[in-house]
């Protein structure tokens, strides 16, 4: 049995400026990624590729937001250790509190700082 090397960043944003800004930032830095624009597609794109080493999650999303993925991740046995950093642009206090809470390993507030940006995905890949 192989066991497939989790070094793949999965982005879940809506919002395609950030999307590519975040592509352009982990290409540029020698990360792997897949990209989704919705979290209903990312949770299918973590079903059908098992070299997810981390996700970064949007939490303001239509139709499913990152609260709701988060707790669906958090509730299956297939993924229950894997990073999960909250992006999002409600940096208000107490922000990071909620999204830990809800399941989230991390948090970073857009517009997104690349240093720190860096700093977590070492940390956690």
């Amino acid at each position: 049995m192989t066991t497939e090397k989790k070094d793949v960043v999965l982005i879940i944003d809506d919002d395609n400026c950030n999307t590519f800004a975040l592509q352009l930032t982990l290409k540029a830095k020698g990360f792997k990624f897949i990209s989704s624009s919705s979290a209903i597609e990312g949770l299918e794109i973590l079903d059908k590729q098992p070299n997810i080493g981390l996700v970064l999650m949007d939490m303001m999303m239509p139709e499913m937001d990152g609260y709701q993925a988060l707790k669906i991740m958090r509730a299956s046995t297939e993924y229950p250790d894997l990073p999960i950093i909250a992006v999002t642009a409600q940096a208000m206090s107490g922000d990071k509190e909620k999204c830990i809470a809800a399941g989230a390993t991390d948090y970073i507030a857009k517009p997104i700082d690349v240093d720190i940006l860096l700093e977590i995905l070492r940390k956690y890949m």
